[in-house]
């Protein structure tokens, strides 16, 4: 197994394409690359669910407030 030294740990982004850029040190060299953590700057499905379960409710009380001041307008309106 090999040992890595933890001061030659790197962090970098990857573009569009998942590709990362190294450096041009590693130029016309054979590197050995290890993914050790993913982080993504996207919610997840289950976050994404949540979020639309919430807004989903939150337009269904609007509604039900709006329902009731626009009959009361209305009620107004008649008088």
């Amino acid at each position: 197994m090999t040992k890595v030294d933890v001061r030659d740990l790197r962090t970098n982004e990857t573009d569009d394409r998942g590709r990362i850029y190294l450096g041009t040190e590693y130029a016309n060299k054979r590197v050995t690359v290890a993914v050790v953590e993913v982080e993504s700057d996207q919610p997840d499905e289950d976050e994404l669910a949540a979020a639309y379960r919430e807004a989903s409710e939150s337009a269904e009380e609007l509604a039900e407030e709006w329902d009731d001041e626009s009959d009361e307008a209305w009620d107004g309106l008649d008088k």
